[in-house]
């Protein structure tokens, strides 16, 4: 009995949904937000337990840090480094590049005595990252829109110095960077067209 109610359940959805004008597809000049399509409205602020873990992570490698070689040629991350002064569409990049090398560095500083410290930070991370990379195919499908000359320079920054600055230089670099990359950066490409 149950079987046959919900065949015929089936029949009259598929019913409905085939018997429906179908439109085509609506034409947008202007890009969804990234915090609409990418669902990233939710890391406007982490929670109170994954600061408190940042937190920790940044004293330990602080410390850390004391004992390392750390001089960089040129501040990795400048004053100058604000999200707002990119479009909308091109801050999940300079986010998604920010996050992918502090993952690159401080998974290798995981390896050391702060391992246990810096798993959760980390995982987070990971996390943030994946989230980011999901919303790379959220695009809008109309022609792809080029870079600004001050994102292409940040991308291009970030990529050289890795073969450049010594590993104390750039370890220094993501840990100073990491809360401004938390509650500033990735707020702003949570926050969308309303961060400004």
């Amino acid at each position: 009995m149950a079987s046959a109610t919900c065949t015929l359940w089936l029949l009259v959805l598929m019913s409905v949904v085939l018997g429906r004008p179908s439109a085509g597809p609506v034409p947008t000049s202007k890009p969804t937000t990234t915090a609409v399509l990418c669902h990233l409205d939710r890391f406007k602020s982490l929670s109170p337990r994954e600061l408190e873990a940042f937190k920790k992570a940044k004293d330990a490698l602080k410390e850390w840090l004391l004992l390392k070689d750390s001089k960089c040629s040129s501040p990795l991350f400048p004053k100058t480094w604000d999200l707002r002064q990119l479009q909308v569409w091109e801050r999940p990049a300079a986010l998604q590049a920010e996050l992918a090398l502090t993952l690159k560095v401080l998974g290798k500083v995981c390896d050391s005595a702060l391992g246990d410290v810096l798993d959760q930070p980390l995982h987070t991370l990971r996390h943030l990252h994946s989230q980011l990379q999901a919303c790379a195919p959220a695009q809008p499908t109309a022609a792809p829109r080029p870079r600004s000359g001050r994102l292409a320079h940040w991308l291009h920054r970030l990529q050289v110095a890795q073969d450049k600055e010594s590993p104390g230089c750039l370890e220094a670099s993501v840990t100073f960077n990491l809360f401004r990359l938390l509650t500033r950066d990735l707020r702003c490409v949570a926050s969308g067209d309303l961060c400004v």
